[in-house]
């Protein structure tokens, strides 16, 4: 168990901050022995400041006449001793970790690096001034209007999307703020996530971040933006107004118009790592001020221990560094109005001093005891690159994770890569496997089927084999386990044929993940048929591989429909976003409700319940799913196979059936009334979804179930 640490300063000092007469600055760095702070003017000349060591380390100054605006950097000087993690080197002009906001980008061409070209043990004596980034001085302001209430995690609607790409292609947004944090408040753009349905829109890291040398030296950019160099600051190149503070007025317009219209706003952090890479990438601000306190390190303190890929790893089992993130979390939920966090890699934060996976990590202890950060959503993603990384299941509350078997599963039943359907059954209820332990609700379990990082839903059923080509890797970055199918072409085709089969997988697939209990999360454009041709890591392609095509694809139409369809359902009726599991005492046949019928069942195409025999059919690829509580009642039936003949069930499960959704084509269900013991005929490949009248009457015989979850 990981103890939590003292902090070793009060962290509300640290940064610039401005009062009355000039400007304090503060800058944690303890194994330091000289802090300047340069200031920069508008010609980039800059006049160096130096500051007062503390006795806990932090080093201060008050600087008269400094006002909002004004851009900084720090020059840091320290022993130079590459073999035991001590990299000072005050000719590279550094980012502040507190600083407010960013301007300027990285010359890559330029001495960014602290030791020479030819040696990683000598210091490289160029100053970097001209090739760096700088931090900027920004005054406290008004935060962002609350939202009226925050969503139950039930009710959230998750849809993941990246900012720029969202409304770069947009027609209704004006050209200058196409791409900006003002064009994602654009109300044409807000309206299409309200007649969506979307209660939660979840933005690709929003902190300032850089590109990698090896992206920028092929001419390519990282648009995703898991790199980040400041984490109290706003993408500064998101801004339509200015990068000299104006970014963060313009995040808080952004994040007022969302929550004006009912929509949270969940930000994808990156704390795991930073944009400075491995000890042979640039030194941009961490690792000039204290390398060995903020990055994890090999035992003999040469090289960075690397859990993420990235390069590097953040050192979460420090109390300095540990406190900076925390810092971080609750500047962006008080001053800039953010609702939640998806944490990526966020094994990596867990890590004890031994690099040991902890689950009783200070880090949660922290966010479970701070009043600001407990109510606020929290999504991991389960998983980082190092020795037993992968932790799905087992974050407890209040988190909600990432779960990856429901994606794998429900692009393998579709595509008929599974033995029956007793899985299915399982993420259909929750993942109760993974997540039904220690009072955890059936939303600690986020369902998605396509994220950022891989195939959209238009190219899983397109494409058999990813096309990453335009990375400039020779297709060899990226998953090759895509459980995707082409449906008997790769890539685009005119055969109708082919065609129609792949919109009726997309829309099975889309009807799943909208219809199982858990937290379902979008991805921006799929429920308009987005393509990235192929490409499954299209994380440098600022370009329209990238981005959300706006303009009308009727072929497509049927997609969108049917999503605003189930969203609209799932909003207006409780019983299909529950908080709990259905559990498998429900599913043996206890009467829960008094109402002769159980709040949940599986059902064969026969009418009758799923029997052991059935479970174990390993050909079986039907199962209904029924789902009630003591007001109102559903029949789900999820047909993979070949065209079958539906038996409703009567009494006590209904006295009657309407036809609400299915993922058929038009006129394949002419009929939209059915009574008990009529047969349905269902096609293939089609999910079917029927409203059941119930009664509220007890019944005095319960039907007998022999079915297992």
């Amino acid at each position: 168990m990981t103890t939590a640490l003292t902090p070793p300063v009060d962290s509300s000092l640290l940064g610039a901050h401005v009062h009355e007469g000039g400007t304090d600055f503060a800058l944690w760095a303890p194994r330091a022995t000289r802090v300047e702070v340069a200031l920069v003017d508008a010609d980039r000349q800059q006049t160096n400041h130096d500051l007062t060591r503390q006795p806990d380390g932090v080093w201060m100054v008050f600087l008269p006449g400094v006002e909002a605006g004004q851009r900084y950097g720090y020059r840091v000087h320290g022993p130079w001793s590459p073999v035991t993690g001590e990299r000072f080197n005050p000719a590279k002009l550094l980012i502040d970790p507190y600083a407010r906001a960013i301007t300027g980008g990285v010359d890559y061409a330029g001495p960014i690096s602290d030791h020479t070209p030819e040696s990683n043990y000598l210091p490289d004596a160029r100053d970097s001034f001209a090739s760096v980034p700088l931090s900027v001085v920004v005054a406290n302001t008004e935060p962002p209007r609350p939202l009226r209430a925050v969503p139950n995690p039930e009710d959230l609607v998750v849809y993941e999307t990246h900012l720029k790409g969202f409304t770069r292609l947009h027609p209704a947004v004006p050209e200058h703020l196409r791409g900006t944090y003002a064009g994602m408040a654009y109300p044409a753009v807000i309206d299409h996530l309200t007649e969506l349905g979307v209660t939660a829109v979840e933005f690709l890291p929003l902190q300032q971040f850089v590109s990698e040398p090896f992206v920028a030296n092929k001419e390519l950019v990282n648009y995703w933006g898991y790199n980040t160099l400041g984490f109290f600051a706003p993408h500064a190149p998101y801004s339509s107004s200015g990068t000299l503070g104006e970014q963060v007025r313009e995040f808080k317009e952004m994040v007022s118009a969302l929550h004006d219209a009912g929509i949270a706003v969940i930000m994808d952090v990156v704390y795991n790592h930073t944009a400075e890479g491995g000890h042979d990438g640039p030194t941009l601000s961490f690792r000039g001020i204290d390398h060995a306190g903020y990055y994890r390190l090999t035992s003999d303190l040469r090289n960075d221990y690397d859990v993420t890929g990235c390069g590097n790893a953040v050192d979460t089992s420090k109390a300095g560094v540990l406190d900076l993130v925390l810092d971080s979390l609750r500047y962006w939920v008080t001053d800039m109005g953010v609702d939640g966090f998806r944490f990526d890699l966020c094994t990596t934060l867990i890590r004890d001093n031994r690099h040991h996976v902890d689950q009783d990590h200070a880090f949660k202890q922290a966010l479970a005891a701070d009043p600001v950060l407990a109510d606020t959503i929290m999504i991991t993603e389960p998983w980082d690159l190092g020795p037993y990384g992968y932790q799905v299941g087992r974050w407890g509350r209040p988190w909600s994770e990432w779960n990856d078997r429901f994606r794998g599963f429900t692009r393998d039943f579709w595509r008929g890569a599974v033995s029956g359907v007793e899985e299915l059954a399982t993420r259909l209820a929750g993942s109760s496997d993974i997540f039904d332990h220690e009072g955890r609700p059936a939303t600690s379990s986020l369902n998605f089927i396509t994220a950022h990082d891989g195939f959209t839903l238009r190219d899983v059923v397109t494409y058999d084999l990813k096309h990453n080509e335009a990375n400039g890797e020779r297709n060899r970055d990226g998953a090759d386990d895509n459980r995707s199918w082409n449906h008997g072409f790769e890539g685009e085709t005119a055969d109708q044929k082919i065609n129609a089969a792949r919109h009726r997988t997309v829309r099975n697939m889309m009807a799943t993940l909208l219809l199982a209990t858990g937290m379902p999360m979008l991805t921006a454009g799929d429920e308009m048929g987005r393509t990235q041709l192929g490409n499954n890591n299209a994380y440098c392609q600022d370009s329209p591989i990238s981005w959300v095509n706006w303009t009308p694809d009727d072929a497509w139409s049927d997609q969108l429909e049917l999503t605003r369809t189930l969203l609209a359902l799932r909003a207006a009726h409780p019983v299909l976003r529950a908080r709990r599991f259905r559990s498998r005492a429900e599913v043996r046949g206890e009467d829960a409700l008094g109402l002769g019928r159980t709040e949940s069942a599986w059902f064969n195409e026969n009418g009758g319940e799923m029997s052991i025999a059935d479970w174990h059919d390993g050909d079986r690829r039907c199962l209904g799913m029924y789902l009630a509580d003591a007001q109102e009642a559903f029949l789900v039936f999820f047909n993979a196979g070949g065209e079958v003949g539906l038996t409703l069930p009567g009494a006590p499960w209904s006295s009657g059936y309407s036809l609400v959704a299915h993922t058929g084509e038009p006129g394949e269900f002419p009929q939209e009334r059915f009574e008990p013991g009529d047969v349905v005929e269902v096609p293939t490949q089609t999910v079917v979804v029927l409203a059941a009248d119930v009664s509220h009457k007890r019944h005095t015989t319960l039907p007998s179930s022999a079915g297992v979850q």
